[in-house]
């Protein structure tokens, strides 16, 4: 089986692989700075702690690595076959595990996003026009996928990414969305704060302010679970 120190040793060798500690990898990730900390590896009592799928999922896609990069970057001891062999049928099992196989999801452009008829009112796919793409890995049944356009998702998405968003997932402080607003206007932005009465929402480009947007004025916000970047 694939132990616990070698599920961490893989982390920390992909931190290093992208010239970051455990720390910045968190952080790249958007993920608390302390979550890959090795005081977090174990609980006070000693029992071990193993890093979420989600945590997982969301260093690969912040890094772009591949599920085989990450399992192949544990130490080969952690294989039952010889050094220097690739991972057994049974890590290979366990990596399979922490990402399910991918289905086709609905996909639209960002631009065709501000239009209407492609949603319902809770933000999920609705209507014609929708294009296919297969989903990498998540088992969400309203997921959905988009295509960003233009710079302004900078430094985190490029033009011709595809993101994957979920209307569905709950929304935390701190978590990359997709915001529609009524009159249309399609916007990722890092959720900073949720009011009663408005959103307070950061830009994911440096170039671009804050925004405030009253409650009122949403038509449906969506969690970003996974880009191609």
């Amino acid at each position: 089986m694939w132990k616990h120190d070698a599920v961490w040793s893989a982390i920390d060798a992909l931190a290093r692989r992208h010239g970051l500690t455990p720390s910045g990898l968190a952080r790249k990730a958007g993920l608390d700075s302390t979550s890959f900390n090795p005081s977090k590896r174990h609980a006070s009592d000693g029992r071990p702690r193993w890093p979420s799928t989600e945590s997982i999922h969301k260093v690969l896609a912040a890094t772009g690595e591949s599920l085989a990069d990450f399992v192949g970057a544990a130490p080969a001891r952690a294989s039952p076959g010889k050094p220097g062999t690739k991972p057994s049928a049974s890590v290979w099992r366990i990596a399979e595990g922490l990402m399910p196989a991918r289905r086709p999801v609905p996909l639209l452009g960002f631009a065709q996003a501000g239009a209407g008829g492609f949603f319902d009112d809770g933000g999920f796919p609705a209507g014609q026009g929708w294009d296919e793409v297969p989903l990498p890995g998540l088992e969400d049944e309203g997921a959905y996928a988009l295509e960003v356009s233009g710079e302004s998702m900078l430094p985190l998405y490029r033009d011709g990414d595809i993101i994957i968003v979920s209307p569905a997932s709950q929304v935390r402080p701190g978590d990359r969305v997709v915001v529609k607003t009524s009159a249309g206007e399609v916007m990722a932005k890092i959720l900073k704060r949720r009011r009663a009465d408005r959103l307070e929402l950061s830009s994911l480009n440096p170039d671009h302010p804050e925004r405030v947007v009253p409650i009122a004025d949403i038509a449906w916000v969506a969690r970003i679970l996974w880009a191609s970047q």
